[in-house]
């Protein structure tokens, strides 16, 4: 079994996708043909994943409390995250002060047990040292992930090629 991906407290174990953007304003100087990076662009993170199982209401239900607009109401429903933001801890990154921008919940005829959803994420740094934290986080992935090796391959059964059709 794989690891889930936390987004704050919720386990998502059966993650479709995860992809994170982040880049930098480019801008001209001033009566020249030079161009530089003048300040980062805002990170996010989009997932998609299924919610499985007769918990999966239960995951839902906690997804849309963190999706909550007012710092108020979210800091009555979680008192940490009016601090810190919602983290997001996965085999990519390890980001604080995420939230949640968009929440889609789809159930569909072909899939009644089971519940698609799409969440996007946008860093919304609280302080500095919360910011600081994140990064170095993130940098400590990267190095216990880059010491760890090679992942195994994606299938352990050899495929052979069969008769043709």
């Amino acid at each position: 079994m794989s690891l889930p991906v936390l987004v704050g407290a919720v386990p998502l174990f059966h993650v479709q996708s995860l992809s994170m953007s982040q880049g930098y304003k480019i801008e001209r100087v001033r009566g020249s043909r030079w161009s530089q990076a003048t300040q980062p662009t805002v990170k996010t993170i989009a997932i998609e994943a299924v919610l499985l199982g007769p918990e999966r209401l239960l995951l839902k239900k906690a997804l849309e409390a963190m999706a909550l607009t007012s710092r108020a109401l979210l800091a009555a429903s979680a008192p940490l995250l009016a601090v810190t933001g919602i983290p997001v801890v996965s085999g990519l990154t390890i980001s604080l002060d995420m939230q949640i921008t968009e929440l889609r919940v789809t159930q569909s005829v072909s899939k009644r047990e089971a519940l698609d959803v799409t969440i996007s994420l946008q860093h919304v740094p609280r302080s500095n040292l919360t910011a600081l934290a994140g990064e170095a986080a993130d940098l400590a992935l990267a190095i216990a992930t880059a010491a760890v090796g090679p992942s195994p391959p994606a299938s352990p059964v050899a495929r052979t090629p069969g008769p043709p059709l």
